[in-house]
């Protein structure tokens, strides 16, 4: 099946509905097909057909859900990129998606634009809102008629690529099937009970998977209108909650947050939410109990991995919701906590927790023996530890990995490593994850210079933030005289961690030796 028909489908049942609103403009199930449509013939003119692989790289925003469903009606692998990435990061994922298109939007060019002049293989390039760039063809030229056969899609056949990395080596592209996304879509909108007053609050970047598929995928499935924001800012998300009928909002817990302190702070006339699903990251209980209270509403939390397409674990709506769980294995997925050599542990004692069901990935792209390490007799290795209490419910309580969720976002200790060793006076660096009470964790980093090197840390904070993504630069450095490691000189990041026991409410801009 192809992912398209979901919108298909629903555009033929309810035609006159409506799909999206965006900037204050409603564009209904048929038009936005119809709309699909044409950019998908003017697509296939250009000279893009099946399995050919595009970087999407824009904004949240109807130019976004066009160019995803067109790109999937044409069978294409569509490679969503953060359009916040710099060369450094934007490199790497051009080459080795094996991308012969690119689809973008000013004035979000210049970064991809110096990665492209060293790429004459990514031949189509194209950009909404930049009708006079001569590099790129506007993306409004590309318009064909409106009738469009959707390609016929077998079971493993890619539809995204999206690239995730962990504590080494290069980001690597997990390929997810449009058996993968349509029935993770499906599933999770088919576990909760909607109706067709409902208004889906689309605040998820649509770059990332969560966005793509609890938001934006199930919304269009459902039939339900999607509210799409182009950045999340408090204010305008409360005013909607506040004059809506009724509403829903997949989050993660930085904004669910950063809603209650709005709300908190200017009051909150009425609540128009009918329900909340958090992911992303673990939501503090305290938040949690906050957020319910304020917004009278019942929030579930979940689990999922770009892996996973990315859902497979959730609290069960409308059942019993354990605060600080994810709950339990979504329909279709089973779940195990092991021990390093595989075998199920007691219940209540910590372990891996491996995953296993129709949303696990088809593999890493170029990276068989990743593929292979990963996903063993069906069973994805999450990587996190977890424990499994006798009702089946599943705790997250360590990573195994050292990756760093601020607000939402994933961040790499080695890739921002990697960064600051490009500076000449840097001689080690260890980048690490503290605790924030808005953000759930900030980047800090403990750096040790190269004997004689005098730099402030404000200069090295912006060598890192000119070549990452803002959320990705560490806020925190702090200059030391060595870091900690094991016998076999391995940093050890929990003696990093170890002081930062409260919870951070601000960036110190200063370091000490």
């Amino acid at each position: 099946m192809n992912l398209s028909k979901l919108l298909e489908n629903t555009a033929e049942r309810l035609p006159d509905r409506i799909a999206v609103r965006f900037e204050g403009r409603d564009t209904s199930f048929d038009a936005l097909n119809r709309r699909v449509n044409r950019l998908a013939n003017g697509l296939r003119t250009a000279g893009l057909n099946r399995g050919d692989r595009c970087i999407l790289m824009m904004p949240s925003g109807i130019d976004f859900i066009c160019s995803y469903y067109a790109l999937a009606k044409l069978g294409a692998a569509i490679i969503p990129v953060n359009f916040l990435y710099r060369v450094h990061e934007l490199a790497h994922i051009f080459r080795d998606s094996g991308a012969r298109a690119f689809i973008g939007m000013a004035p979000y060019l210049e970064e991809a634009r110096k990665v492209l002049a060293d790429l004459p293989q990514i031949r189509l390039r194209v950009a909404a809102d930049a009708a006079n760039d001569p590099d790129f063809e506007p993306l409004s030229a590309l318009n064909g008629a409106e009738d469009f056969r959707s390609e016929e899609m077998d079971d493993q056949d890619t539809l995204a690529i999206l690239y995730t990395s962990g504590t080494t080596g290069a980001p690597k592209g997990a390929m997810l099937t449009h058996k993968n996304l349509t029935s993770n879509a499906m599933t999770v909108a088919d576990m909760r009970q909607n109706g067709p007053e409902d208004v889906v609050i689309g605040v998820l970047p649509l770059y990332h998977i969560y966005g793509q598929t609890s938001a934006m995928n199930a919304s269009i499935y459902l039939g339900l209108t999607f509210h799409v924001f182009r950045a999340f800012e408090p204010r305008p998300v409360l005013d909607m909650i506040e004059t809506e009928t009724s509403t829903i909002l997949i989050a993660v817990p930085t904004i669910l947050n950063r809603l209650l302190g709005e709300a908190e702070r200017a009051g909150l006339r009425r609540s128009s939410l009918r329900y909340c699903v958090s992911g992303g990251a673990s939501l503090p209980v305290e938040i949690l109990r906050k957020f319910e209270d304020r917004f009278q509403v019942r929030i579930y939390e979940g689990y999922g991995l770009t892996e996973c397409s990315p859902v497979c674990v959730e609290n069960p709506f409308g059942k019993k919701t354990k605060p600080g769980s994810i709950g339990l294995p979504i329909p279709g997925f089973e779940a195990r906590v092991v021990s390093p050599s595989r075998s199920d542990v007691p219940v209540g004692e910590v372990g891996e927790l491996l995953v296993r069901g129709p949303g696990v990935m088809k593999g890493y792209l170029n990276r068989p023996e990743a593929t292979a390490a990963a996903v063993v007799d069906g069973w994805l290795h999450t990587g996190d530890m977890a424990r499994m209490d006798a009702e089946g419910y599943i705790t997250i309580v360590d990573r195994k990995k050292d990756m760093i969720i601020r607000g939402g976002y994933n961040v790499y200790p080695r890739e921002v490593e990697e960064v600051l060793f490009q500076h000449p006076a840097v001689f080690e660096a260890g980048v690490y994850g503290v605790p924030h009470v808005d953000l759930g964790e900030e980047v800090a980093a403990n750096v040790v210079l190269q004997p004689g090197s005098q730099i402030g840390v404000q200069e090295l904070r912006d060598f890192v933030r000119a070549r990452l993504a803002p959320y990705k630069y560490p806020r925190i450095i702090r200059l030391v005289n060595e870091l900690p490691k094991s016998h076999t000189g391995k940093v050890l990041k929990r003696e990093l961690r170890r002081e930062w026991s409260q919870p951070q409410t601000h960036q110190p801009e200063e370091g000490s030796p």
